[in-house]
C-alpha cells in the first residue's frame, strides 16, 4: 500500500478510538487522521486531570496530533469502566455523525502497574488482578455494547481488539494472560455474532512497543531508542505505535476485510501482507525475532 493511498483511503470515515491517551491507541488514533479519518480519542487522562497511571500524555494532545495529520481529531474523556459515561460518548458520536460509525478500535488498557511477574499467581494481589480485568476486559466489552449497534445499523463496520500475543503461549504472568487471551476471544465471539450483520471483528498485536513508557523506562526518546539495546537486546526488535496504526488503516481501508474477520492478527504479518512500514521505513517483525531469538520455535 503506498504511503499516498495510507493518506486518503479514509476520508469521510468515523472511528473511535478507546484508550487513546498513548502508546498503540495514539499511534493508531494518529495515522487514522493521517488516512483522513475523523477519529474520536478517548481515555481519562486530561490537561485539567491524570488518570492512575499518572503520565504526562492526554487526550487533547492526541487529538491535536490526529488534526496536525490531516483528520479530525475529537477529545472525549471517557472512564470505560462506567457504561453511562459510555453510553453517553456514544451517543455524542450518534448525534454529531448522524448516526455513522465505521471504525472501533477497543485499545483500553491501563493494566501495566497492576500485572506482578516473576510470581505465581496466588501470590499476585488478588485485588490488582481482578482490577486488570475489569480495566482490560470488561472494559472493551462495555464499550462494544454501546457502540457496535451504530454499524450493525448501517449494515458495515469494523471492530479492531487490541490485545498483547496472537493467542497460543501463554504471556508470563497469570492475570496479565487472562486479560490479553480474553480480549482475543472478545474479537472471536463479536465475530460471530456480528458477521451477518456485515460488521468484521478482529484482534490485533503489536510487537515490542516503543510507547512513551517503554522509551522512559529505558531512558531514551524515540530519536535515541537504539541506545537501550545495550540493556535489553531485544529492544532492536522494537516498533513504534504507527506500525500497528497503519496495520489498523490498512484492514480499515480492505474493502474485504470479513473474510478476516475472527482471526488474531499481528502487526508484521499485516505488514508483509499490505506492504506498508514503520514510520522510519523498515518493516520490524517481532515474530520472527521471537521465534529466533526467544522462542527458538515458529512464531505463536
Amino acid at each position: 500500500m503506498s504511503e499516498h493511498a495510507m493518506k486518503t483511503t479514509l476520508a469521510g470515515t468515523v472511528a473511535l478510538v478507546a484508550g487513546a491517551t498513548r502508546g498503540a491507541g495514539r499511534g493508531i488514533a494518529c495515522e487514522l487522521g493521517a488516512a483522513g479519518a475523523t477519529v474520536y480519542v478517548t481515555g481519562r487522562s486530561t490537561r485539567a486531570e491524570r488518570s492512575e497511571m499518572d503520565r504526562p500524555e492526554t487526550i487533547e494532545e492526541t487529538a491535536e496530533l490526529v488534526t496536525v495529520a490531516g483528520g479530525e481529531g475529537v477529545a472525549v474523556r471517557c472512564d470505560h469502566t462506567d457504561p453511562a459515561q459510555v453510553a453517553a460518548l456514544v451517543e455524542r458520536i450518534r448525534t454529531e455523525r448522524s448516526g455513522r460509525l465505521d471504525l472501533l478500535v477497543n485499545d483500553i488498557w491501563g493494566g501495566d502497574p497492576l500485572a506482578v511477574w516473576g510470581r505465581p499467581f496466588w501470590e499476585h494481589p488478588l485485588d490488582d488482578g481482578l482490577r486488570m480485568q475489569r480495566l482490560a476486559v470488561w472494559t472493551h466489552a462495555i464499550t462494544s455494547w454501546h457502540a457496535v449497534p451504530l454499524m450493525v445499523a448501517r449494515g458495515k463496520g469494523l471492530v479492531v481488539e487490541i490485545t498483547d500475543g496472537a493467542g497460543a503461549g501463554y504471556r508470563g504472568s497469570f492475570f496479565y494472560d487472562l486479560a490479553k487471551s480474553s480480549v482475543i476471544r472478545l474479537a472471536l465471539a463479536q465475530s460471530h455474532e456480528l458477521r451477518p450483520h456485515g460488521v468484521a471483528a478482529v484482534a490485533l498485536t503489536p510487537g515490542f512497543l516503543r510507547s512513551e513508557a517503554m522509551l522512559d523506562h529505558f531512558g531514551v526518546t524515540e530519536a535515541t531508542w537504539r541506545d537501550a539495546v545495550a540493556q535489553d537486546a531485544h529492544f532492536i526488535a522494537s516498533e513504534t505505535p504507527a506500525y500497528v496504526g497503519r496495520a489498523v488503516v490498512a484492514l480499515a481501508s480492505d474493502a474485504e476485510v470479513m473474510a478476516r474477520s475472527g482471526q488474531a492478527l499481528t502487526s508484521w504479518d499485516l505488514a508483509r501482507e499490505y506492504g506498508f512500514t514503520d514510520a522510519d521505513g523498515t518493516q520490524p517483525d517481532w515474530g520472527r525475532h521471537f521465534a529466533e531469538h526467544i522462542a527458538g520455535q515458529t512464531p505463536e
